[in-house]
């Protein structure tokens, strides 16, 4: 891989890159299949592939050697390597091709504006207004502590391990959790205004920790924990998302009346512990659902009980906090609150969580993970009623 000033055959616009033999077209087409690690659709569509040149062998004997020119949206790009493996994966194997090169260069201005203009194009400023068709789960708890983000960040990599398109926006800006429990260290791109969010266990997410120095604590009030929740809703290209999954910090504060403002499809998870103390503080969370307008999707149980070793079954927090939730929500709300789940108490949870990697991908069959991955799917399959979703439906004559 090389770097050049320029981008051969850039026109500050998306071109087509002249392609004039037989193997150029075929790579063209080999190159339809590679997606960009953070927008997820094929760099040929995107106009990231400004050439491709057969030529020559380096030692001068016979053809079959491509030169493929990749523009980055910015310079610096932290996944210029991916991108460089996924083009030369695609090329493997290619007939007649006997080498690839990749150069890369970087967007102009002007092409960069034009990437902005081809992804939100035709789409709302905030594409999770009323109408839309992603689903989205605000994960809400009465206090902190019950294992909340943990079961968030496991939620969403069960769902996109299903084959569903997730974003996760860590909403929690004071005490944020999902990068680490997700292992990203990525940091999102910026396009001029517009944020792309870096891919982790394929999830899309964002997070305030992502744009801050490790370990460095937000002293920020209510005006600006709006904003910055906001910016990750309005802000962020989402893409064709199928679910979207907010963990919100603990309790019925500022974040979680903005979520249900910027998100009003949005549906509660609440996330108790078995103990009769934590369940009366969930139910609170959820009652504010009666203020916001918002449904309540379902009641999880962490920290349920666990089967030792030897068969004994330890109730370490108690048992029957998350019926108790979803029975006083039914009551308080006027209509059915289920019990999602119960998750069991599982040193693998904690320890994948430590990890980076959650528990549904790297221990799917353990207690824990298999809870979590049937609550997922629970959740995939949840019918949605269409009145007042606007169909894209175009009259015929």
């Amino acid at each position: 891989m090389t770097d050049t000033p320029g981008t051969p055959g850039a026109t500050g616009t998306f071109d087509t890159p002249e392609l004039t033999t037989d193997l150029e077209r075929a790579a063209w087409v080999r190159l339809g299949s590679v997606l960009d690690p953070e927008i997820r659709r094929p760099v040929t569509e995107l106009g990231m592939v400004a050439s491709i040149t057969e030529s020559a062998e380096p030692t001068g004997t016979g053809t079959g050697h491509l030169t493929i020119g990749i523009r980055l949206t910015i310079a610096g790009c932290p996944l210029r390597d991916t991108i460089t493996q996924d083009v030369e994966r695609a090329l493997e194997g290619l007939e007649g091709c006997t080498g690839v090169e990749v150069v890369m260069a970087v967007m102009t201005a002007e092409q960069r504006a034009s990437l902005k203009e081809l992804l939100t194009a035709g789409r709302p400023k905030n594409q999770f207004e009323k109408g839309s068709l992603a689903r989205v789960y605000a994960v809400a708890s009465g206090k902190g502590g019950v294992g909340k983000s943990t079961v968030t960040a496991n939620l969403a990599t069960a769902l996109a391990d299903r084959g569903l398109s997730v974003g996760l926006v860590d909403a929690d800006i004071h005490g944020f959790s999902i990068p680490g429990l997700l292992g990203t260290t990525a940091k999102p791109t910026r396009v001029d205004e517009m944020i792309l969010p870096p891919v982790a266990q394929g999830v899309k997410v964002i997070s305030i920790g992502m744009f801050l120095d490790a370990d460095r604590p937000v002293a920020w009030r209510g005006p600006m924990l709006h904003r910055a929740l906001e910016q990750f809703v309005t802000d962020v290209y989402w893409g064709d998302l199928d679910v979207l999954l907010v963990d919100l910090p603990p309790g019925t504060g500022d974040i979680a009346i903005s979520a249900a403002q910027l998100l009003p499809t949005s549906e509660l998870l609440i996330v108790t512990t078995p103990q009769q103390a934590a369940a009366q503080v969930a139910a609170r969370a959820g009652e504010l659902a009666e203020q916001t307008g918002q449904q309540v999707a379902g009641v999880i149980e962490n920290m349920a009980a666990m089967t030792l070793p030897d068969g004994t079954v330890l109730d370490l927090f108690g048992s029957g906090g998350g019926q108790t939730v979803a029975d006083r929500l039914t009551g308080s709300l006027g209509h059915a609150v289920p019990l999602l789940g119960s998750v069991p108490l599982d040193p693998l949870l904690r320890e994948d969580g430590d990890g980076g990697t959650p528990v549904v991908l790297e221990h799917p069959d353990s207690a824990a993970g298999t809870e979590l991955r049937r609550i997922a799917g629970s959740l995939a399959v949840r019918p949605r009623g269409l009145s007042g979703l606007k169909l894209p439906v175009t009259p015929r004559d």
